[in-house]
């Protein structure tokens, strides 16, 4: 029986210069908004892991590719495994369609490559 290989999920990019550009030229705004992300992320009781699948599940129903490419690094970073990110992605299959799950899959796979 063949072993399967396991992958690293790709490098994880620098912030998109829109987003630098936007905390350099409005930093009280950007701080104000980072400041409600936080009070956000504290105010219930999901662990870091659920909250950013569930992050990652919205950014997949609004359809915001840089969004779920931005949500994917950060399940990453908050221990999913690519499977978990995976399934949380093609949960979307029976509420937005196929083809919007699809969509979301493969920005999810522009971050993970190969991984999982």
């Amino acid at each position: 029986m063949a072993t399967k290989t396991k992958t690293k999920p790709a490098a994880t990019p620098k912030l998109p210069g829109r987003y630098l550009r936007f905390q350099k030229a409005y930093p009280d705004v950007f701080a104000a908004y980072d400041a409600l992300g936080n009070a956000t992320q504290e105010a219930g009781p999901l662990s870091a892991k659920e909250r950013a699948l569930v992050k990652l599940a919205l950014a997949v129903g609004a359809r915001l590719e840089g969004a779920v490419h931005s949500h994917t690094r950060r399940a990453l970073e908050a221990g999913c495994a690519p499977a978990e990110i995976r399934h949380a992605v093609v949960l979307a299959t029976t509420t937005l369609g196929f083809p919007a799950m699809m969509a979301a899959l493969s920005w999810v796979d522009d971050v993970l490559g190969g991984a999982g």
